[in-house]
């Protein structure tokens, strides 16, 4: 395969076989198709499972800004006065004169399985039979960001869920890697970068957090690392019950570009500890500037062996969505790496670029490991 390429597209997905079909026939069009959970089938294909953000083609009318949301009977169109919403985000919307920010989707995103060649070279089947959609008043509008650890032989997925109560974690169990079957809110708000382990340290599952929240404390002044949101880890028995740790973490360096921190790659084993790719985001108007970045947890993950953000694994590429180019909408340039597999003496990462597209490198395995 190609080094560096865009594999899976808005204009690769089919509308006509969305699940939002069970209830809204107005034009949708699709915003993006990206931020891919990536694992190996038992067959040796890729398996990539796509979010894909469906968006009304027409968000506001009639005075009223709408958007999509899931009910147990179908999906359906909610309305809310546009003169009371500010709407120069494509993404969302936000209601004025709240208590609290209040914010609305311009799209409902679910997940799509696009399984690939075992080397990533070529689409195999989009298997929309298989999608994944939300399934209870947690998720109602939407789920997003899938992340795929494959321990003990079981595929796990967990995935954000959004809802008008709160952002949570829902995990999700599958024997094949096709049929998927929704354990339940697993984390409750403001988790949003939950990202399983491929493997269990000493008998328990683990899985990087990312909390959010509106404010944070100053950190002491002669600390290393400042505050903001930042890369945790947590244990279950089970992978339903979590229990955070104290340490290791992943916090904001002071003095860095990256004020925000957030979960990449499913941690793998290498022989020298548990590697993962993860997200820096520098503050650089609305968005941010979002870049990949590597680090090492020891064997026990009890400590951060290494960390590097002074030259990032992977930066946005706007060459490789060039033929695309009028499809995209973010101000600034995003990478968002989300998955990773083996392959020979490689590593084939999977990332979101530009919030628009699926993109696959190939990563030399010394350079990660």
């Amino acid at each position: 395969m190609s080094d560096d390429r865009i594999v899976f597209a808005p204009d690769d997905v089919d509308l006509a076989r969305s699940p939002l079909r069970r209830g809204i026939s107005e034009p949708t069009y699709v915003l993006g198709a990206f931020n891919p959970a990536l694992t190996r089938l038992p067959n040796g294909n890729l398996l990539l499972l796509v979010r894909i953000a469906e968006a009304l083609r027409e968000p506001v009318r009639g005075g009223t800004v709408r958007s999509i949301r899931w009910t147990a009977a179908g999906y359906v169109l909610d309305a809310f006065p546009a003169d009371a919403a500010d709407v120069s985000d494509p993404r969302f919307f936000s209601l004025k004169g709240g208590a609290y920010p209040f914010l609305g989707l311009t799209s409902l995103s679910w997940l799509l399985p696009v399984e690939l060649s075992a080397d990533g070279q070529r689409v195999v089947t989009v298997h929309y039979d298989r999608a994944v959609e939300p399934s209870a008043d947690y998720a109602q509008y939407g789920v997003e960001d899938p992340r795929i650890a494959v321990i003990d032989g079981v595929y796990w997925m967990t995935v954000c869920g959004v809802s008008g109560g709160r952002l949570c974690t829902v995990m999700y169990r599958s024997h094949d890697g096709y049929d998927w079957r929704s354990q339940g809110m697993v984390l409750d708000h403001g988790n949003k970068d939950m990202v399983p382990f491929e493997g269990r340290v000493g008998d328990r599952y683990a899985a990087l957090t990312r909390p959010l929240s509106d404010a944070w404390f100053v950190a002491a002044p002669g600390a290393k690392e400042g505050s903001g949101p930042s890369i945790n880890v947590a244990t279950s028995p089970d992978m339903l019950h979590w229990r955070p740790l104290g340490e290791p973490a992943l916090r904001p360096l002071k003095g860095a570009a990256a004020y925000k921190l957030g979960g990449g790659t499913q941690p793998v084993r290498t022989k020298r500890g548990w590697m993962l790719l993860y997200h820096g985001v520098e503050k650089q108007g609305a968005v941010g500037v979002y870049r990949t970045y590597r680090a090492l947890f020891d064997h026990e993950v009890r400590a951060v062996l290494e960390r590097d953000e002074s030259v990032p694994v992977l930066e946005a590429a706007p060459a490789l969505i060039a033929p695309i180019a009028h499809q995209a909408y973010l101000p600034q340039p995003v990478v968002f790496t989300t998955g990773i597999v083996a392959d020979g003496g490689d590593w084939i990462v999977a990332s979101g670029e530009a919030d628009l597209a699926c993109r696959l490198t190939r990563v030399e395995g010394r350079r990660l490991e």
